[in-house]
């Protein structure tokens, strides 16, 4: 059933659906160490049969861990177990708002794939999600050329060389974990691919170098409200060094990245949560203009 739009549960959040925890308010997990080699295979099958039975799962207190280099490991072996067709890549909480909220060391990137790509105007199917349909307000760089594998880190001229177009998009998170303020004390979303679970890209910009990227105000509307903005500088100071920090991460994890993949530079509005049903708007100034409708 479509859950009306009522403006008494609007926030600068959008929908209280997020779980029982608020924001910022998340019990760290005692555990400090490392997973071992039998304990990261326990997680990433647990999530990994959570994504593709289509529901939600429930981590042991004896594999939640605060070790963050776990963390990553998690990450790219769930990669490998789902073996889906790769569109590119997302950062997120590569804003320091995020972070806080979510209590996280740093960012915290995911898989973009390449069938949860959607052009805008979209109209997103139930199935792509589990448990939230968490917005988020976003630049993107398509590649023309790759990176291969190298020692030294790529420089942000490099990586801005190789950037054929800018698109806004919409990044859309979901978890397989309940509570998500409330999975941020084991960094339950990151284990789940950065949180990540689609992307709709709005037009396409080639002539972006003279735009002030870092000052470009991104604005979002729920059912035809406005909600809230962010600015382009949410992303790190500026979504080139988003990309730069992205290419170099996957790099030194032995992932090359392809040609023609996509980058999601990270949200520059934070979170906001809705239903099915709903329908958001982002306007990007000078850049486009990005829709989706959430379908039952």
């Amino acid at each position: 059933m479509s859950v009306p739009y009522d403006p008494s549960v609007i926030t600068d959040r959008g929908r209280a659906v997020y779980g029982a925890t608020p924001p910022g308010r998340a019990v760290p997990c005692k555990r400090q160490t490392p997973l071992t080699l039998d304990e990261l295979d326990e997680v990433v099958e647990l999530i990994a049969a959570g994504r593709e039975q289509r529901r939600a799962a429930v981590i042991p207190q004896r594999l939640m861990t605060r070790d963050w280099p776990s963390v990553v490991q998690v990450v790219l072996q769930l990669d490998d177990r789902l073996g889906r067709a790769p569109a590119g890549w997302k950062i997120g909480a590569a804003s320091e708002e995020i972070r806080r909220a979510e209590g996280l060391p740093g960012p915290s990137p995911g898989r973009i794939y390449l069938d949860t790509v959607f052009r805008s105007p979209a109209v997103l199917p139930g199935e792509l999600f589990i448990n939230f349909r968490n917005v988020e307000c976003e630049l993107a760089f398509r590649l023309g050329q790759g990176f291969a594998l190298r020692s030294a880190p790529y420089t942000e001229a490099e990586v801005e060389a190789n950037i054929e177009c800018l698109m806004p998009t919409l990044e859309l998170g979901d978890m397989v974990f309940e509570d998500w303020y409330g999975a941020s004390g084991y960094f339950g979303s990151c284990l789940d691919n950065g949180g990540g679970a689609a992307l709709v890209c709005g037009p396409e910009i080639v002539d972006w170098r003279g735009l002030d990227l870092p000052g470009t105000r991104l604005a979002l509307s729920l059912n035809g409200t406005f909600v809230k903005e962010g600015f382009g500088r949410a992303a790190m100071g500026h979504p080139v060094t988003s990309l730069t920090w992205l290419v170099n991460w996957a790099i030194g994890n032995g992932r090359r990245i392809a040609d023609g993949e996509i980058i999601s530079t990270g949200t520059c509005t934070g979170h906001c949560f809705v239903a099915p049903g709903d329908e958001v708007v982002l306007e990007v100034d000078g850049v486009g203009v990005v829709e989706a409708r959430f379908e039952d």
